[in-house]
């Protein structure tokens, strides 16, 4: 039995599907509020849906033996300004899951972020001994660095394992509002205008929409999760992007041709609340990741944009 926390959420909800066609035997630990989110858990038959922290007191008294865990709820607004929720939900929580979960003999794998990098100039190695001296740019990649930071000093990364994701997209992330991948907003936008509006630079060495990100299609973060549940004996930090910068416009032009429109793209200032923490530019570091053996392939960005909405978005059922 597998427990999937933050299960009714974007990844999270595409990897238990996933298990489940693998045939285990899953438990969602999630909340899910008033909105949509639900609809990501609709036709799958896991065991069953318990509260965060109906899950600790579970798994600390016994009445929850999962053989593995992983950790994907969080409060994942990057925009999010209140660091003591952060702390609270990121940082305290995951710590109290690393040490029932060492502490029962349970495989656990869980979701940092590349937001611990900030702006990128101590580079993007997700060596330990760079981890202490990391500048994350808002409250919610302090949260993740945070812990990151503790698993180290404390020796847990000897004996889970932790993956920092870049920029995820892909089916089921419709409920997650402003905070939904460029492409899903991309997707919108043209369907409704039939033009596109991506962010100004406020760099000089940066032309307009050739910012860079390292985006990485949800199938292939559900791949690599799952070959680190495989491999028990492989823990860490490891970085989770396809190692290829692309940019902005890069993408806004795959929307564009999957949806065979015309490329009509504007170009608007970043906003004031987040142009000083808006990272220019990420690329995971996979050189840890291939040494310890994962040999998962990346789809390329034209190929699962097309993928994402020829299956998923025009589709009158988009979820997975």
């Amino acid at each position: 039995m597998i427990a999937v926390t933050g299960g009714a959420g974007f990844i999270g909800s595409v990897l238990v599907q996933a298990l489940l066609d693998c045939g285990d035997k899953v438990i969602v630990v999630d909340t899910l509020g008033s909105g949509p989110k639900f609809k990501n858990l609709r036709a799958k038959a896991f065991r069953d849906i318990v509260s965060p922290s109906d899950f600790l007191v579970g798994l600390g008294n016994g009445a929850y033996r999962p053989d593995a865990v992983v950790h994907l709820g969080a409060r994942t607004d990057t925009t999010d300004p209140d660091a003591d929720f952060l702390l609270r939900n990121n940082t305290h929580y995951t710590r109290n899951l690393t040490r029932l979960c060492i502490d029962h003999d349970v495989r656990l794998v869980y979701a940092s972020s590349a937001s611990v990098y900030g702006d990128g100039d101590l580079g993007f190695s997700d060596d330990d001994e760079l981890t202490p001296s990391l500048l994350p740019l808002n409250p919610y990649g302090f949260s993740k660095w945070l812990f990151d930071a503790e698993a180290i000093r404390a020796g847990w990364n000897q004996k889970i394992a932790g993956l920092r994701f870049f920029n995820v997209f892909g089916p089921n992330e419709y409920h997650k509002g402003k905070m939904a991948s460029v492409v899903w907003h991309a997707f919108r936008q043209i369907q409704e205008t039939g033009k596109l509006s991506l962010f100004q630079s406020h760099r000089k060495e940066y032309a307009d929409g050739d910012q860079k990100r390292d985006f990485i299609f949800v199938d292939d973060v559900v791949r690599v999760i799952n070959w680190f549940l495989d491999h028990p004996e492989s823990n860490g930090i490891y970085n989770l992007g396809t190692g290829e910068a692309r940019t902005f416009n890069d993408l806004a032009a795959a929307v564009f041709d999957s949806l065979d429109a015309p490329r009509r793209i504007e170009y608007i200032p970043t906003p004031e609340n987040i142009r000083a923490s808006y990272q220019y530019f990420t690329q995971a570091d996979l050189t840890k990741l291939r040494e310890a053996g994962c040999d998962v392939e990346f789809t390329p960005l034209e190929d699962a944009v097309e993928e994402y909405i020829q299956s998923y978005l025009t589709k009158p059922n988009p979820y997975v």
